[in-house]
């Protein structure tokens, strides 16, 4: 399986977890959500590291997409604030995670270059 496949599948465990952790409070039976979603979120980036990913690249999309997902569907789910400074933070979290990203695949090149 891709390792980009099982990425996408950590940071939606992880998201799901968040917003039980949230709902959990209400709804005391989520908190299972949250132990087995952190579970399998945690286990899939582990399937993701083994199948060669950097670790900075995995845990800096795994993370930064989790805390805009969270952010946005907080707001649609719970009714949470989402304001300008907020939205202004979503885009600087992507801007550096597609930094990352790129200098990760400028190093793999440079390191193919010379090889």
């Amino acid at each position: 399986m891709s390792p980009w496949l099982l990425l996408f599948g950590a940071i939606l465990t992880e998201v799901v977890a968040t917003l039980s952790l949230r709902g959990a409070l209400d709804h005391p039976a989520l908190y299972a959500v949250v132990v087995i979603g952190y579970a399998a979120s945690f286990g899939l980036l582990a399937l993701v590291l083994r199948r060669g990913m950097a670790l900075g690249v995995a845990y800096g999309i795994w993370s930064a997409c989790g805390v805009v997902l969270t952010a946005i569907l907080s707001a649609l789910l719970f009714g949470e604030a989402f304001t300008v400074l907020k939205a202004s933070g979503i885009v600087m979290i992507a801007a550096g995670v597609a930094l990352v990203e790129l200098g990760a695949q400028r190093a793999r090149r440079a390191g193919e270059a010379a090889a």
